[in-house]
């Protein structure tokens, strides 16, 4: 079974709203657009091998995307983790291109592309320090299990190369399209049961449980202020600030588009971007908005959890829930 879905990392989402708010000109977009592409081949990576890791006989595996655990001094995240009554297993997953070669004296990878040659951190050693750190957090939950990992390379055009002594990278290294075929020899070698149906789905549980997802900070990551973002409600069709409460609608004065939810897309901005709560005076400024009648109608439509009364409510904003009524609506 699927225990847990993988969803668009919150790293994603901030760097989008943080780019559709910053001026064209403005110094740190290149270096944004960089680091957000970077992030997305990494995202498109782990879905392109979802896409075998969920091949897999849902009646023998569970199977968990995007674990991020706190070990009691700090976090330790898996991209996929895959258990059984037999074993469980960790994929470390890659999405680089061109040529890559894992050097076994240095601990290394390096990537060969347009006659240039970069280093990575080793995903070997990355891998095995998640190894570590799952056994040791099970452990202390009174849950023993074999645990193995692997290191997926998703894009099928790179090619994988090593020096003849690294048995470690023979042994763990290995294209998306190979994997369902290496479980299978795993899941042979593990035959003794470790826990049952009723064990396996209470672990799932707490493992869903204690997952943390990692709060993106983009402003503080590029040294930025609240002060340097475009406010305003952003027209969805020529994506100019800022479109005009008119009559219960949002226009754009620019292209003429009309549009009665665009103040979604605005309050996920700011949650993303600012902070997960939010007074009426702060979303009539951040919406540009007059009317502190108006503000509060918007706020009570979306049903937001809050705390307070009149000027004193505050609005409680939860990324998935935004998420939903933004594409719901």
């Amino acid at each position: 079974m699927i225990a847990k879905e993988r969803s668009i990392p919150e790293k994603i989402l901030a760097k989008e709203a943080l780019l559709s708010r910053l001026p064209p000109n403005f110094d740190y977009r290149p270096l944004i657009e960089k680091d957000l592409a970077k992030r997305k081949a990494g995202y498109r990576g782990e879905e392109f091998t979802d896409y075998y890791v969920n091949k897999l006989p849902h009646k023998d595996f569970t199977i968990i995307h995007d674990l991020r655990l706190h070990n009691g001094q700090g976090y330790f995240q898996i991209d996929t983790m895959i258990f059984s009554s037999t074993f469980a297993l960790i994929l470390e997953i890659k999405n680089i291109s061109g040529t890559l070669y894992f050097d076994s004296k240095f601990r290394q990878l390096i990537r060969y592309k347009d006659d240039n040659e970069d280093g990575f951190l080793d995903p070997i050693t990355q891998a095995e320090r998640q190894t570590r750190e799952l056994r040791k957090w099970l452990q202390q939950r009174n849950i023993f299990l074999p645990i193995e990992y692997l290191v997926v390379i998703s894009n099928p055009s790179t090619v994988i190369k090593s020096d003849p002594q690294n048995f470690l990278a023979f042994k763990t290294v290995l294209h998306s399209h190979e994997l369902l075929d290496r479980i299978e020899k795993l899941r042979k070698s593990f035959l003794k049961e470790k826990l049952t149906q009723k064990e396996i789905k209470k672990v799932a549980k707490l493992l869903v449980k204690s997952h943390t997802p990692e709060k993106s900070q983009v402003l503080e990551k590029y040294k930025l202020s609240a002060f340097s973002l475009n406010t305003g409600v952003q027209c969805p069709k020529c994506r100019v600030f800022p479109m005009k409460r008119i009559y219960g609608t949002w226009f754009c004065a620019r292209c003429k588009c009309k549009d009665k939810t665009a103040h979604y897309k605005a309050l996920l901005d700011y949650c993303l971007l600012v902070e997960s709560s939010i007074t009426n005076k702060q979303f009539r400024k951040f919406m540009q908005l007059s009317s502190q009648d108006t503000a509060q109608k918007l706020l009570k439509s979306m049903k937001l959890a809050h705390s307070g009364t009149n000027k004193g409510r505050v609005y409680y904003l939860n990324l998935s829930s935004l998420l939903d009524i933004r594409y719901s609506g």
